[in-house]
């Protein structure tokens, strides 16, 4: 699909930085359902991190720790990710970040959790493990902390 600018009076604005695609459809709305039916909520704020903390279930694995609460709902598992900065650096820790997203974005889209908050801690060992002893480490971790 080839997209062309167009004045914000035809549908440009500055929602869609003024690109629009040509066959007609809305750029705000191509994929955007599809994308959040399997898209785990995500924790942000600190005070999240902290409750989950002090009141969830800790599950230590070589390659990461594993935070659960649950929540009285069946709505999908939220998850958040802290690296400390014992890891490394900024590099290093978002680095160390992304590879335990994605681990935890691929196993959960195979098996998706409902009705918890979660929280992955990168560890010094998180970046050097092989990935599918790290799916596995999360895989392990849910079910010592009660969650599958």
């Amino acid at each position: 699909m080839v997209a062309a600018p167009l004045p914000a009076s035809a549908g440009g604005g500055a929602a869609t930085g003024g690109i629009a695609p040509r066959d007609g459809t809305d750029a705000r709305s191509v994929g955007a359902v599809a994308c959040r039916d399997i898209v785990p909520g995500r924790l942000k704020r600190r005070a999240e991190f902290l409750r989950i903390a002090a009141k969830g279930r800790k599950a230590p694995m070589p390659g990461l720790v594993l935070q659960a609460l649950r929540r009285d709902d069946t709505a999908p598992a939220r998850l958040g990710f802290t690296v400390t900065k014992k890891v490394g650096n900024a590099v290093v820790r978002n680095r160390t970040r992304r590879r335990l997203k994605e681990a935890a974005r691929l196993l959960l889209q195979d098996h998706p959790v409902t009705g918890v908050d979660l929280v992955l801690i990168g560890r010094d060992g998180t970046r050097k493990r092989d990935f599918r002893l790290l799916q596995d480490d999360i895989r392990r971790a849910l079910g010592k902390a009660g969650v599958t």
